[in-house]
């Protein structure tokens, strides 16, 4: 799978691909893609900073963040080193591992929405900060593995992004498994169109 490339790209080639950390196998269902500095929207639109580091490259890393101090949130990096982007995990389906994931996720059954939502992703497969800047195509730890690309994606605008231009919050960078039930607000979005 190709990493290296414009985030809307590579954020449709993450989905129905494998997210895997020892017993846990997640399906991504849905994923919304972040620019550099000229994406008001990215965590990058200040630039570089201590924080944001993992954005800047090589492809392939996990840049995690703690989001409204509940919840981390795990990002591909998926522009050439010292070109920010990356794309975060928005929904998951639960291949492997659905014990463990309904007890990192206090849940009592699983449902269609298990993993649907990026705080629920990073909490069923038990992720930290000790996560971020993770090399995700190097055996160990967490890793990203070939899966099965969705028959027809879905796309529309990200989520949670009120402070950005409204350019950027027009962007149908929301992407997703039109197949799939792992999708928050799914009727929202429409079908996608090389």
């Amino acid at each position: 799978m190709n990493l290296q490339g414009p985030a809307p790209a590579a954020a449709r080639a993450l989905l129905g691909q494998l997210l895997v950390r020892a017993e846990v196998t997640l399906r991504i269902t849905e994923v919304e893609a972040y620019g550099g500095p000229g994406d008001s929207a990215s965590h990058a639109r200040h630039g570089r900073t201590a924080r944001n580091a993992p954005m800047w490259g090589p492809p392939g890393r996990a840049y995690l963040y703690f989001c409204y101090g509940m919840h981390w949130m795990l990002n591909v990096v998926t522009g050439p080193e010292g070109e920010a982007s990356a794309v975060l995990i928005r929904g998951a389906e639960v291949v492997t591992g659905l014990d463990t994931v309904l007890v990192r996720r206090k849940a009592a059954r699983a449902t269609p929405l298990l993993c649907a939502g990026p705080g629920k992703v990073a909490q069923a497969l038990g992720l930290d900060r000790a996560f971020d800047g993770h090399d995700l195509l190097s055996p160990g730890g967490l890793e990203l593995r070939p899966g099965t690309p969705p028959t027809s994606i879905l796309a529309g605008p990200r989520l949670g992004i009120g402070f950005a231009t409204p350019e950027d919050q027009a962007r149908p960078w929301r992407y997703a498994d039109s197949g799939s039930s792992a999708v928050l607000r799914k009727r929202e979005l429409a079908p996608w169109e090389p």
